[in-house]
């Protein structure tokens, strides 16, 4: 069996699909208000910082996957990242199962340098300090030979149906509303963004592959990275219109910063929107060289049809 912890988000659905159509049909979605993505698949209501849950959800389990989102608030990723991490270590280790955690970037330093599986945990932010003590609690008990585990890491998301990220909050929601779409300080810096659907096809793969264990994979991406200025160009072209949009600068983040909570909580990312961020997914291409990354291109074309948006 299969275990999907925090299964709600569009991870851990497109998981479930990736899983159910190339990998496995006993699969176990488990999160505090469970949904089936598959009529067959099996439901465990529960909470990721008790730990009885966990153990329990994890029982007869081969591998589990870690695809849970916490509420975007850096007090509650500072003090649930290393609760949930230890439960989901120690329920692996008595359940002798694998364990394969989709983490982010945010511990990454908010610098130019080119973000590989290597790179140090630099990050000064809340949110990045959090990130980091989850992911050196795992990297110990992979050091440890407490369990065997793998590391997925991705850049922000870009996809369609749910899918949370700034680039999806900020350009196609706002174009599904018919409102201006707006940007963060810098239309001419590159981007790297993943495509929901391929971060979960690739996690699945990694999740059932013996070799990729005990290391750190980012997972794949376009490698002809776009600047924000060339993603409206390409939605104007797949529209047949130009789109118009804004950039805020910092000092309307700052003061929106005052009014707003989600905003306030994404300041310390901001030094990110300033420069080029450039995410290396090469070991991951080397190793699964047939393994097919989504365009920019079709991926826009996907969303833009997934949103409605003519």
């Amino acid at each position: 069996m299969q275990v999907i912890l925090g299964a709600n988000g569009i991870i851990g659905e497109e998981l479930a699909k990736e899983l159910r159509a190339k990998y496995t049909q006993d699969i176990t979605l488990m999160g505090r208000t469970p949904q089936k993505v598959h009529p067959e698949d099996l439901l465990f209501k529960g909470n990721l910082l008790h730990p009885e849950d966990v153990h329990k959800a994890l029982e007869n389990a081969t591998i589990a996957y870690m695809t849970v989102g916490l509420p975007y608030k850096s007090s509650v990723w500072l003090s649930d990242w290393p609760k949930i991490m230890k439960n989901v270590i120690a329920a692996c280790k008595t359940n002798n199962c694998k364990l394969v955690y989709f983490d982010n970037t945010y511990a990454y330093a908010q610098d130019r340098k080119i973000q590989r599986e290597n790179s140090p945990f630099a990050s000064k932010g809340k949110k990045g300090i959090a990130k980091k003590i989850a992911a050196e609690l795992l990297l110990k008990a992979i050091q440890e030979k407490e369990i065997e585990a793998v590391i997925c890491r991705a850049p922000e998301f870009y996809g369609p149906g749910k899918t949370q990220g700034l680039t999806n909050a900020l350009v196609f929601e706002k174009l599904k509303a018919h409102k201006e779409p707006k940007v963060f300080l810098r239309d001419d810096v590159v981007r790297t963004l993943i495509y929901t659907p391929d971060a979960s096809k690739a996690m699945a793969l990694l999740g059932n592959t013996p070799d990729t264990f005990g290391q750190t994979w980012h997972l794949p991406c376009d490698d002809q990275r776009l600047t924000y200025k060339e993603l409206f160009a390409e939605i104007s072209t797949q529209l047949g219109r130009t789109i118009h949009y804004g950039i805020l600068n910092a000092f309307t983040l700052k003061i929106g910063a005052f009014f707003n909570a989600n905003l306030k909580e994404t300041q310390e990312l901001l030094p990110r929107y300033m420069i080029d961020n450039i995410f290396d997914s090469s070991k991951f291409k080397k190793r699964f060289p047939d393994f097919k990354v989504t365009s920019y291109s079709q991926g826009i074309k996907e969303i833009l049809h997934s949103f409605g948006i003519q």
